[in-house]
């Protein structure tokens, strides 16, 4: 499990908006590229094979009912505790930690997701671009007719009331025009989530869980809240519309089955164990739960936090019990490479690979271990389990990091420059990306294939951001 270095800056949405489109504003900045580049900078991610697994088996079948299957979408983990869900493109479902550690069920999380797919599936993306760009141009337009009217007044002598208001007042209308259009947006989305949900065979239950849970935290808020001025449907009106709805699945009553169960307490004892302290650790999961999530949640929390042969042991016994749990072995590997026991954390990484379904950030990791080693025969191994991974995921900025090291390794200085180049340009470093492409192509052959990658980085403009209103 890897987290991206986060860089202070305004967060994406407020806390306080559980399940979202984004923000209005946000969205003039226009379409984005689904790849991690194109990520706002300092976003804090989540990498972690085992948990990404089970999100894209509690997608697939959800997209699928959308007529989506074919668009490669994929779900982004986000590295904040509060309980989070939102789109900004059609390729990327983004999901707070606290949102899949709160979710105690699969179904609930599975209904956050179908309400965001509902987002998607409706195009409300490209919707509420074309809705901003005409109150962007209504809003400009009434400005100048106030300004205009404030003007005719002073030259005629007839200057009164509030000049100001002039030109607010078209703004005010304008914003409450573009929320009632969100709150379209919001209830269209929890009626395809619901639609996706019965069309799979699913409850939808944890759904009206969910926003049930929400309308009851929001309340005493919301009795006092403009309902013009919000960009959801008012809580109490939101889940009765809902609980209509959802009432009416033939699959109410339906739960999840009991290896989604398993998997999904796993996921979140994982995720417990590595985001919070370890005293936090022991009162979520006391040395008296004997159960596979603590025993996971509490072998993280050694490992994480100094007590590497208390770890090693608690690992080897989660591995007795599940000799094929990829992600048991994962672990392993990845507390003795961090522990300097490079060598030692390359069979348990191999016997990962050969169990996960999807392995490219064990490759990943297998990689640096094996470049940790220091020896220069194990360099191929490690450029090929890299190659193998980032064929499968590009947007692993590590993996050209390591890539780069290995060709050091072996001489290859022009590979070497033109994986840095691509390190750089994943993680959105445009400057740095240029200058290291620039330098590779002096390295290759004019019209290779290297010289081409890399003049694409050294050319490559990054889509301008606009401001917003």
């Amino acid at each position: 499990m890897t987290q991206a270095r986060p860089v202070k800056r305004r967060p994406l949405l407020r806390a306080s908006r559980p399940v979202a489109v984004i923000t209005a504003c946000a969205l003039l900045a226009g379409s984005m590229p689904a790849r991690a580049q194109d990520l706002p900078r300092g976003l804090p991610l989540i990498r972690d094979a085992e948990t990404e697994q089970l999100l894209r088996e509690y997608t697939t079948p959800i997209l699928r009912a959308a007529g989506l299957a074919q668009q490669n979408i994929r779900v982004v983990i986000i590295n904040d505790r509060s309980f989070n869900a939102f789109v900004i493109d059609a390729k990327r479902i983004f999901v707070n930690a606290g949102a899949l550690t709160q979710s105690t069920t699969p179904n609930q999380i599975i209904g956050v997701l179908a309400h965001e797919t509902g987002h998607i599936a409706g195009g409300h993306l490209s919707k509420l671009r074309a809705e901003l760009a005409n109150a962007q141009t209504a809003m400009i337009l009434g400005m100048l007719l106030g300004v205009g009217a404030m003007v005719a007044g002073a030259r005629s002598g007839q200057v009164g009331g509030n000049p100001a208001a002039a030109i607010l007042a078209p703004q005010s209308m304008v914003m409450h025009s573009l929320l009632g259009y969100q709150r379209q947006q919001e209830e269209q989305a929890d009626r395809a989530g619901v639609k996706f949900l019965t069309a799979t065979g699913q409850s939808t239950k944890g759904m009206y869980e969910t926003f049930k849970r929400f309308a009851n935290e929001t309340l005493f808020g919301a009795q006092y809240a403009d309902p013009y001025l919000q960009s959801h449907p008012m809580p109490a009106e939101r889940v009765a519309a809902l609980e209509e709805i959802a009432h009416s699945s033939p699959y109410w009553n339906k739960t999840d089955s009991a290896e989604w169960q398993a998997r999904h307490d796993l996921m979140r004892a994982k995720l417990y164990g590595f985001l919070d302290k370890p005293d936090t650790v022991l009162r979520r999961y006391p040395l008296s739960d004997t159960s596979l999530p603590g025993r996971y949640a509490r072998a993280i929390s050694a490992y994480r936090h100094g007590n590497m042969r208390d770890a090693i042991a608690q690992i080897d016994g989660l591995i007795q019990a599940q000799p094929n749990n990829p992600y048991f072995h994962e672990l392993k590997g990845q507390a003795l490479l961090e522990a300097g026991r490079a060598t030692e954390a390359i069979a348990p990484l191999r016997r990962a690979i050969s169990l996960a379904p999807t392995p490219a950030l064990i490759q990943v990791m297998l990689a640096q271990a094996l470049i940790a080693t220091q020896q220069p025969a194990l360099a191929d191994e490690a450029i090929s389990d890299l190659r193998t991974a980032l064929a499968h995921d590009p947007d692993i900025s590590d993996g050209y990091e390591y890539l780069a090291m290995a060709y050091g390794r072996k001489g290859d200085i022009a590979q070497a420059d033109l994986a840095s180049a691509q390190a750089a340009f994943t993680r959105g470093d445009w400057k740095t990306a240029r200058q290291l492409a620039a330098r590779a192509k002096t390295r290759f052959p004019v019209g290779a294939p290297g010289w081409v990658k890399a003049d694409d980085i050294a050319s490559y403009k990054p889509p301008r951001m606009n401001s917003g209103l």
